[in-house]
This record gives structure tokens, C-alpha cells and sequence, in this order.
């Protein structure tokens, strides 16, 4: 088993005032040649949107974006036609492959909007565009490792142009869960969101990000109460 530890105070972070960013891989400004993608997980941006305010129209080419909202509202719009607001317990996908645009803004002027913006390398280049949003069922994730995000169309979650598999659980204190790796040469990359965990006798706290590859699985133990993001996708 092989494995690496980001604690959350060693990200990449950018303060533009209207938004708030901090940077798991090399994004933009930053540029740590030792954090430039886990396999083929390429962007983890850690999000806070000011009250109106967003990215405008700008293009995307040859990548898998997915959005994960944790509070507040978050106004799409993009070239494809679509127009959607995405919130807390909802996932967005978006395959950019020939080309789209999109904008994202906060939906609300009197509060901030916290997301996950995720980058994944695509499995195959220059597919047709595609847009799609779920909102997930509250409970599902007790205790339990819930699959948000998967490359098969008719399995659960969003899917994605990639042989990855996203997963949230939230976990009450004590409690241990087990995760199995999806596919041979795959790897996980473990986000802990809220509360704190311990994964291989490591402790993981909020925001801090633990990868683990060239293993059959491993276990999750909560060390308070937790709620984690698991990205299994291809290394190389």
C-alpha cells in the first residue's frame, strides 16, 4: 500500500475577494510540482463564492467537471442550453469534451456559496458534450459509503467519461467502514469534509485530503462525527 497526506493548511490558497479558494493540486496561481494531480484527478478546489458574484462565461475543452455544492446556491448556465441551480445534496457533472461554455454564480446576494469544484482527466478525448445534475437522498450515507458518481450510466450517481467512482459517507464517531478499490491500478483519494477520521493509523481532520493507491481497500474509522468524499480513480 502506498499512500500520501495533504493537511488542509498545506493547499494552495487565493483570496480575490469575491471568492475565496483553496487549491488541493496545483490550480492557477499555485504551482507545487509535487501536487499537480492524484492519477487522474486533476483539480480538488475547495470553493467560497461572495454573495452575487461568480465566474463568467468561459470555456472548457477534453475534461470531467463535477460540482459539489456544501451550502448556499449556485447559478449554471452554459452553451449546451442548460440553466440549473445546484445546492447542498446535489451533484453536477459536466463532460466538456469537444468544447462548452458555462458561467457559475451565487444564486443569492445576502449569502455565500461553498463548492467543491473537481476536475477529472477524461478516459477519451473529443466526446460530444453532456450535462447532467442529481440530488441525492437524505439518510443514504449514514454509516455507509454512498456511490455518487460512476462510469456507468445505469448504475447509481452521475456518470462521468472515466473509470472513477465518487462516494460520500457520513460517518457517526466510532463508527468503522470499510471500502473496497474499484478497479486494478485505481486509487483513492479521501477528502474529509467535516469532522475528523483515521484511515491507516493517520488522522484525518476537516479539509484535510489522503490518498491511497497499490491496495485492495481500507478502512475508515470516524473519529468524531465525519462526513468524507471518496474519489476512486485510475493512477495513471
Amino acid at each position: 500500500m502506498k499512500t500520501v497526506l495533504h493537511k488542509a493548511e498545506t493547499r494552495g490558497h487565493a483570496n480575490h475577494g469575491w471568492l475565496d479558494s483553496h487549491h488541493t493540486f496545483s490550480f492557477a496561481g499555485y504551482y507545487n510540482p509535487e501536487r499537480m494531480n492524484f492519477g487522474v484527478l486533476r483539480v480538488l478546489n475547495d470553493d467560497v463564492v461572495s454573495g452575487g458574484m461568480g465566474f463568467p462565461t468561459h470555456p472548457h475543452q477534453n475534461m470531467e467537471i463535477i460540482s459539489i455544492p456544501l451550502e448556499g446556491d449556485l447559478q449554471h448556465r452554459d452553451s449546451m442550453g442548460n440553466v440549473a441551480v445546484i445546492k447542498a445534496g446535489d451533484v453536477q457533472v459536466m463532460s466538456a469534451g469537444t468544447g462548452v461554455e458555462h458561467s457559475e454564480y451565487n444564486k443569492n446576494q445576502d449569502s455565500l456559496v461553498r463548492f467543491l469544484q473537481i476536475w477529472v482527466f477524461p478516459r477519451e478525448r473529443n466526446v460530444t458534450p453532456r450535462y447532467d445534475q442529481i440530488t441525492l437522498e437524505k439518510g443514504q450515507a449514514t454509516n455507509t459509503f454512498q456511490q455518487i458518481l460512476s462510469p456507468d450510466p445505469a448504475d447509481e450517481g452521475v456518470w462521468i467519461n472515466q473509470d472513477a467512482w465518487f462516494s460520500i459517507g457520513e460517518l457517526e464517531a466510532g463508527h468503522e467502514q470499510s471500502y473496497t478499490i474499484k478497479k486494478d491500478g485505481n486509487g483513492v483519494y479521501v477528502f474529509v469534509l467535516e469532522g475528523s477520521v483515521e484511515i491507516n493509523g493517520e488522522q484525518l481532520d476537516r479539509r484535510d485530503g489522503y490518498g491511497v493507491w497499490d491496495a485492495a481497500g481500507f478502512d475508515v474509522k470516524a473519529s468524531q462525527d465525519a462526513r468524507v468524499l471518496l474519489m476512486d480513480v485510475p493512477m495513471n
